[in-house]
């Protein structure tokens, strides 16, 4: 498949051959779904313990007559009724881990890297170098462009600083170096823009 390079004032920059095993997988929607799922689920923060009545350090020592006091026969501050004492059926320590198949993750990373080849909705620049790295400046370039209402941009092994400096104050633009990529951010965004690096890294990362 070969795309047309831009450069970041909108000037075309000659093309670049992308390998079709990467840009042009048929996507299915069973495993773009298997992959997004398997990402939030393992984003998830462990779950925190709440003590529980037999957690709580508290006397155990009954602090009430059984009879005659008015009040309910209760056996020690530990209760979840009590200021102070222990939850009643609370939340558990848990991990939210799951695992996925190499192949499975590497096929639904090329799907979500042909959907957007498919959709039209994947730029190609020739690089991210700004002379003036301004977030004015670079809101104009990317006008010309048209990186539409979201934008998720890869460059090679890091982002270029000045870049990342100007997109740092655009809501609408969000930056990963090549080896971050993955298929719920390019999914998430409108427009998917890789620089030439970000091509050759993504292409060395599935045939390495």
């Amino acid at each position: 498949m070969k795309i047309k390079v831009q450069t970041l004032d909108a000037a075309a920059s000659g093309d670049i051959e992308l390998n079709d095993e990467i840009f042009a997988v048929e996507p299915r929607a069973d495993i773009l779904h298997r992959v997004v799922t398997w990402q939030l689920h393992n984003r998830r923060a462990p779950a925190r313990a709440a003590r529980e009545r037999s957690d709580v350090a508290r006397t155990g020592k009954k602090f009430g007559r059984q009879k005659g006091g008015g009040t309910a026969r209760h056996g020690d501050r530990r209760a979840p009724i009590f200021i102070g004492g222990g939850k009643a059926h609370g939340p558990r320590a848990r991990v939210f881990e799951s695992s996925l198949n190499k192949k499975v993750r590497a096929l639904g990373l090329k799907m979500a890297l042909s959907s957007k080849a498919k959709d039209g909705k994947l730029l190609v620049l020739d690089t991210l170098e700004l002379k003036d790295a301004k977030t004015k400046a670079l809101i104009e370039k990317i006008g010309k462009l048209g990186f539409g209402a979201t934008a998720l941009v890869i460059d090679g092994d890091a982002v270029d600083n000045g870049f990342q400096l100007a997109a740092s104050n655009i809501r609408s633009v969000n930056v990963l170096p090549a080896m971050g990529a993955n298929v719920y951010d390019i999914l998430k965004h409108e427009t998917l823009v890789l620089t030439r690096a970000a091509v050759e890294k993504l292409e060395a990362r599935f045939n390495g």
